[in-house]
């Protein structure tokens, strides 16, 4: 059989090679004794077709025809292709053969065709003619096609032989220490160990984390977790081997004796997805029944207090305030007669987005001299009356008055607003740490069955913030209604919550301080700013950021396309769940119509 030296070398002449589909090699050589005039070349657009009969029968798989192994000189895993040329009296009529492989990953392909001319059916040992394509660089994990034929082809019937081969993946032991699989974690063994101490006075739990460093990750992220508190902290190698992370708390955090260890390496292939360490750590014989009887003695204080103050609040009927004493000031050049009331509704796409939403209510508190009504804000009379009747609670205000109730669209609206309409499930990360949870679709399913029904819309106004949104994150029910992209619209958008008119005969009302290129000059619009373009650069990192976001089932690729018919989920109970149905609508010139 005629093995190729394994030197790294690329196919000259036309021959498709891609960085992780190659061949080790100086240059091909199919020279064996008895065989003359052999050459190897890359393939031709243009081949010969005989009759068939007088085109070579096909060749077929040595029994040893695929193998995977890793080279020495990497190493890299890499597969070698065996096949024969059939004693049939066809050989006079044989003139070469060609292989292909194709990675159905990438459909990326090489494709390499062998010249030689046979004499005699065997080859000097009396045995059937023998090629090989060895050293073919693959990646572990990944499926290839192999295709052989010989040369020239027949004009009628398929004489090749074709053969699909999925390489082992890392975990396989043959190809564990190849370089691509050290670089995705593949022997990194951590070898976590944990120590428990305590100081002033036993009121402080010290938890020390040590584990070994990996060759191909520089950062690691390790973090704490249990019921009510999660912990996390960034550690660099700087050429340790050792490393070690220390996190303090207070033993009142502690509602549970388990705690979750996660280590998440960030090695140079895999990145953000790489393979995790978890351990849980067992703080019960911390646990003394005094510690216990505390514990539970300051939280029945706890719960007194809350209930003290909740009801103290209730029976003041004290509105929920987002503005200082700063707040409070009136916007430069514009008077308006009373404080205006909005209440936003968003949905917790990212960490990044959650401080755009927080950095708005800002701006729009201490500069637009408005009230902001918002979860994350009130978070205690959230507890207490439970999202649903929250939602509630501040949509028949705003129904009989003159407050107004901005949705700011994004992708996880989009989703969710799917997910309602029979989509898959949507569950994010940020919903997930939130105490309250996703807060949008129960206000989508109380809102817009009122939303289309209404007759008149000035108490609903619909916005996205352009550089990190677009518009095709408004829901279809909302389509009919005016929708604000900010901050570049941000002043009509401030018009609408007066009740005011921008534009009148012969003038165009300004108010200072409130166009896109001037909102940033303060503090609070300078932050909110930041806050943009600190999500901006994250998308433009992490195209797929959104689905990193998503949880368990919902982990899937979330289409993306226009909808021009959707469907509106009625809500007919509200309780312990939100029971929706779907009503078809179409738009028309003159509205929206229930069908």
């Amino acid at each position: 059989m005629m093995l190729l030296p394994l030197l790294c070398f690329y196919l000259t002449g036309g021959l498709q090679v891609s960085a992780s589909l190659r061949i080790l090699d100086q240059r091909p050589d199919c020279t064996q004794p008895g065989l003359d005039n052999c050459t190897i070349n890359s393939c031709s657009d243009k081949r010969t077709i005989e009759p068939r009969q007088h085109a070579p029968t096909g060749p077929e798989w040595d029994p040893e025809h695929v193998g995977v192994w890793v080279d020495e000189h990497g190493p890299v895993p890499v597969l070698n292709i065996t096949w024969k040329i059939k004693a049939d009296g066809c050989v006079k009529a044989l003139r070469g053969s060609e292989i292909s492989i194709l990675d159905k990953s990438t459909n990326q392909s090489i494709c390499v065709q062998f010249s030689y001319k046979l004499k005699k059916e065997f080859n000097p040992n009396y045995g059937k003619w023998t090629f090989s394509l060895d050293g073919v660089v693959v990646e572990p994990g990944r499926t290839y096609m192999l295709s052989v034929f010989n040369l020239p082809e027949p004009d009628i019937e398929d004489y090749r032989l074709r053969k699909q081969i999925t390489i082992p993946g890392c975990a396989d032991k043959r190809i564990q220490k190849a370089r691509i699989c050290l670089e995705n974690g593949s022997l990194w063994d951590p070898d976590v160990t944990t120590n428990v101490s305590f100081y002033k006075g036993g009121r402080t739990f010290v938890i020390v984390v040590g584990f070994k460093a990996a060759q191909y990750s520089e950062r690691y992220l390790v973090s704490i977790q249990s019921r009510g508190f999660h912990y996390s902290k960034n550690v660099s190698k700087e050429n340790h081997t050792l490393l070690s992370v220390s996190f303090e708390f207070g033993w009142w955090q502690l509602s549970h004796c388990e705690m979750l260890l996660v280590i998440q390496p960030f090695f140079v292939r895999c990145e953000k997805n790489c393979r995790r360490t978890n351990k849980i750590n067992g703080l019960c014989q911390y646990y003394s029944p005094r510690t216990s009887l505390i514990k539970a003695t300051v939280g029945l204080l706890a719960v007194a207090v809350f209930l003290a103050c909740l009801l103290w609040k209730v029976s003041r009927k004290d509105p929920v305030s987002t503005s200082s004493s700063a707040g409070k000031q009136q916007p430069d050049g514009f008077q308006m007669q009373d404080r205006k009331r909005v209440l936003i509704i968003y949905s917790l796409d990212h960490p990044l987005y959650k401080n755009i939403v927080l950095k708005l209510c800002s701006f729009m508190a201490t500069k637009c001299g408005t009230e902001v009504v918002l979860d994350l804000l009130d978070s205690a009379r959230l507890g207490a009356l439970g999202s649903v009747q929250w939602l509630d609670r501040h949509g028949d205000r705003a129904k009989s008055s003159s407050d107004k109730i901005l949705i700011l669209c994004s992708r996880g609206v989009r989703a969710k607003w799917r997910a309602m309409c029979g989509d898959r499930p949507v569950s994010l990360r940020e919903d997930a740490r939130s105490p309250a949870g996703d807060m949008l679709s129960p206000a989508l399913s109380l809102m817009v069955p009122r939303f289309v029904r209404s007759a008149s819309f000035e108490r609903y106004m619909v916005a996205y913030f352009g550089d990190v949104c677009c518009e095709e994150d408004v829901p279809p029910p909302f389509n009919i209604t005016v929708r604000y992209k900010l901050m570049e619209q941000f002043e009509e958008l401030f018009f609408r919550i007066l009740d005011a008119e921008k534009r009148g005969p012969g003038r165009v009302s300004h108010i200072q301080g409130f166009s896109e290129r001037e909102y940033y000059r303060c503090a609070s619009g300078a932050a909110l700013r930041d806050a943009i373009e600190a999500f901006h650069a994250h998308q433009l990192e992490n195209p797929q950021w959104f689905e990193d976001e998503l949880l368990g089932h919902s982990k899937t690729s979330v289409e993306v396309h226009d909808v021009t018919t959707d469907r509106v989920p009625d809500s007919t109970q509200v309780g312990s769940h939100v029971q929706t149905k779907e009503r078809d609508f179409t738009r028309d010139q003159t509205g929206l119509h229930m069908a």
